[in-house]
């Protein structure tokens, strides 16, 4: 493990913790590790509707890890595996492929405790096979890089559970102007995402953003931070148009915390409810580049430069309420949604948009995105009420609690579980690995009425109805750990 992608950083620590059937704090075992999961051979990069090969890194991407287990004489542990990596969503190929894996390799993990999550960087290889037509020569396949990526992550899951030791806990929220909602409207009532800000037509963003950082840290026995989760409501995609291995703006939040507190750091990154937003400017895209052109910059830098600021606040308010015993749990549920319902309409316009897509092997992407619109209404007309069936998971650590989707779920959703939490703080992490499949994009009533891309069937598999029964939920299952034994 001395090389760049074999080294592997590892760390150990405890928070204390609440087990099932007590109500009082126990003591946790925690550790933390991250692992360099860049291919070594040309790859296809996911993200966007063409296909992009990438022959070299402009930065690594990483996986990290945080383990959580709390032991309790004569009962089974309370556990959690927080994994977060640099790709664009989290393939169910992944995470069947990590479970297995680290259920072979550390017998005592319940696979389903690990809970896996994206950075939703633009520029990482694809996981999902059939999505692009990808060279068979010279080119590493999905299939092979999931393979490459599995053994990774469960050796870098392995090496964080084999080193768990005591340590402290704390928590706390800085602000950073990170992301903008990315859907413009206009006088019509219609919605485009990225569209121009320019025109006398245009009269708004659709909605508001959350610039709210929240922050998890751990600390060992002799107070040295050595992991911290930072959530983030926008996801990393500055990046998003290269043809190059990039982690986007993580990379310099993570070089930036290293840097002042140390290499030891495990820096877990979440990305909050933020479907509806990106980091690009919709508009004053001129003051913004005059600011980076006089602080000698680039906005990639300028986002990192915001969230390591945040990161800074928060730990400021943390470190004065450091804890060594705290509430721990981790409930999982099955969520089952409905589909949304496809009207004639939009099955039509599907279907002659996938037809000029029949013969063009180079847009298989777009093809695909209208095929699935025509099989689910053709499903619906037979009767066939498909749903969306999810693994719902919600820790309790002290006074936050941590609620994961897998979906880009608009922000507004995301607000309603916040302002709804009888917890002190509550992190919403969004394109996590637990549902048969990625959930693409939840969106609003007002967002489906406006149209435009993220909001049309295409983009979508879940509406509006099973937005709010998955705000419903998540609020109940909140609850639960904060009021039942």
């Amino acid at each position: 493990m001395s090389s760049r992608r074999g080294s592997l950083v590892s760390f150990l620590f405890v928070g204390l913790g609440f087990f099932v059937a007590v109500a009082n704090a126990a003591e946790l075992r925690v550790g933390a590790a991250w692992i360099d999961i860049t291919p070594d051979r040309p790859v296809a990069l996911d993200g966007q509707r063409h296909l992009r090969i990438s022959r070299q890194a402009a930065t690594p991407i990483t996986a990290s890890a945080v383990v959580i287990d709390a032991p309790e004489a004569g009962h089974a542990p309370e556990q959690a595996v927080l994994i977060s990596c640099d790709l664009v969503h989290i393939h169910p190929d992944v995470l069947k492929a990590v479970r297995e894996k680290v259920a072979l390799r550390v017998a005592e993990i319940a696979p389903d405790r690990i809970v896996m999550s994206a950075t939703h960087t633009h520029t990482a290889p694809v996981t999902g096979e059939g999505k692009y037509d990808i060279p068979a020569e010279g080119v590493m396949q999905p299939r092979e890089y999931v393979e490459f990526l599995s053994d990774r992550i469960t050796e870098m899951v392995a090496e964080a559970w084999r080193t768990r030791r005591p340590a402290k806990v704390g928590w706390g929220q800085g602000h950073a102007a990170v992301g903008q909602n990315r859907r413009a409207v206009y006088v019509d009532g219609s919605a485009q995402m990225y569209g121009s800000t320019q025109i006398p037509q245009f009269r708004g963003l659709e909605a508001r953003e959350e610039h709210t950082v929240d922050v998890l840290f751990f600390w060992d026995a002799e107070d040295r931070l050595i992991a911290a989760a930072i959530d983030v409501w926008c996801p990393a995609q500055e990046m998003e148009s290269l043809s190059v291995i990039h982690a986007d703006y993580w990379h310099p939040v993570r070089e930036t915390i290293r840097k002042e507190f140390g290499d030891q750091v495990v820096v877990l990154g979440w990305i909050g409810a933020a479907g509806d937003v990106s980091p690009h400017a919709m508009y004053e895209k001129a003051a913004d580049e005059r600011l980076y052109k006089l602080r000698g910059t680039t906005r990639l830098e300028e986002l990192g430069r915001r969230i390591a600021q945040a990161f800074r606040e928060a730990y400021e308010v943390a470190s004065r309420d450091v804890r060594t015993e705290v509430p721990f749990r981790h409930a999982v549920e099955e969520a089952v949604l409905p589909y949304r319902i496809i009207t004639s309409e939009e099955a039509e316009a599907a279907r002659a948009e996938m037809e000029k897509f029949a013969d063009r092997p180079e847009e298989r992407w777009n093809f695909l995105w209208h095929q699935r619109v025509v099989f689910r209404y053709e499903r619906q007309q037979a009767g066939i009420q498909d749903t969306f069936t999810m693994e719902l998971h919600v820790l309790r650590v002290g006074d936050v609690a941590v609620a994961f989707n897998p979906f880009e779920l608009f922000t507004e959703y995301g607000m309603r579980m916040k302002a709804r939490s009888p917890a002190v703080q509550t992190f919403v992490v969004q394109l996590t690995g637990a549902g048969a499949y990625s959930g693409g994009y939840l969106p609003t009533e007002e967002a489906i009425r406006g149209g435009g891309y993220s909001a049309v069937p295409q983009s979508t598999l879940v509406g509006p109805e099973g937005g709010q029964m998955l705000v419903d939920r998540t609020v109940d299952l909140i609850g639960r750990l904060w009021t039942s034994p």
